[in-house]
């Protein structure tokens, strides 16, 4: 029954992404394609300075020093780290974002009000750049092979860090940890099954299928082949040494191709994702799982919680109501719509 149960989320939040498909795709197109478009620009725009520097140098001759060339070199790529850097924080607020867009999903089926559930991940940055910062450092220890299996067991256990963020806003960053370790201690087994699950579907067969697609259809091949040029300045390695003195330049060019395509899949099904942990996360919560850090008051809570009793989640979209509505210009219905019920239909 527990496995039926686990399956049943598994599919749920399949079912809620397919169907507010359009949405999640228009949400995530700058945070996606944003990153790819900044590393574009940067890379064209060096390659235009690297090809012209020699006729550079010799129009201005004081830019034949050191100095002048590494900020140059500074000032060109700008434009596109400005872009980039721009696309990767809107990508990593989806993280939370998108948590919260849940909760429409869940009473409604559709979701709505993208800049009232961004902004409340926002509004509390310090707290979300810890929580990154945090998460980065076990990133970087996990890295090293000593550590493997240790974080490779935590990786289970801190898989709800960002719902918990989401939905309790009055948890630290520290606390976020502890408290999706609490709610997945006594579910590892389940929770493992359901990350290779939703790992399996996002990161292997929606990208493969998608690829293969691609490859049928000529695309691969077609952008592989515009891409060759730039190859071919890129700096020759000596791959004999590794008996790999097949591998070719148009090689090297669809190996680029799709996996930077399969990488873009992959960011775009991140709402797919946080749809299932927010699942599990509410699965947890309305079970009492282990009673939480506050000893179970907040945590054996269901759907029909007394409304003379808001979450703290409420609260915090009530608070951003008032600030937004006046410093943001944003409509003061939004942000409680984001959160309820629309009373149409």
């Amino acid at each position: 029954m527990a496995t039926k149960k686990t399956f049943s989320i598994f599919t749920e939040a399949i079912g809620l992404y397919f169907s507010n498909l359009d949405k999640f795709l228009k949400y995530m197109t700058f945070p996606v394609l944003g990153q790819i478009a900044g590393l574009v620009v940067i890379f064209f725009t060096t390659y235009i300075y690297t090809q012209n520097l020699p006729k550079l140098i010799e129009k201005y001759p004081n830019l034949d020093n050191f100095n002048s060339l590494i900020l140059l070199s500074i000032i060109i790529t700008l434009p596109g780290l400005a872009i980039f850097v721009k696309a990767f924080w809107e990508y990593i607020v989806a993280y939370g974002a998108i948590n919260s867009m849940y909760q429409n999903m869940s009473k409604s089926g559709r979701v709505y009000d993208f800049e009232a559930h961004t902004q409340l991940i926002k509004r509390r940055t310090p707290a979300f750049v810890a929580l990154w910062l945090i998460l980065g450092i076990f990133t970087l220890l996990a890295i090293l092979p000593p550590f493997w299996i240790i974080c490779g067991i935590f990786a289970v256990y801190f898989i709800l860090v960002f719902q918990v963020f989401t939905f309790e806003p009055d948890i630290s960053a520290f606390g976020c940890f502890k408290e999706s370790l609490i709610l997945i201690k006594g579910r590892f087994a389940k929770t493992f099954l359901l990350l290779c699950l939703i790992g399996g579907l996002t990161y292997v067969i929606i990208p493969q299928i998608c690829l293969k697609a691609m490859s049928l259809a000529g695309i691969s091949n077609f952008i592989s082949n515009l891409l060759i040029p730039f190859v071919n300045i890129l700096p020759q390695f000596d791959l004999e040494q590794y008996g790999l003195n097949h591998i070719t330049n148009y090689d090297i060019a669809l190996l680029i191709v799709e996996t930077t395509f399969a990488q873009i899949l992959i960011q775009y099904t991140l709402p797919l994702r946080s749809i299932m942990w927010s699942l599990w996360y509410k699965e947890g919560v309305n079970g009492g799982v282990n009673g939480g850090v506050n000893g179970g008051v907040n945590y054996k809570r269901s759907e029909t919680t007394s409304k003379s009793k808001k979450r703290p989640s409420e609260k915090l979209m009530e608070s951003s109501r008032k600030k937004y509505s006046t410093k943001k210009k944003i409509n003061p219905n939004i942000l409680k719509r984001a959160m309820e019920k629309e009373d149409e239909e």
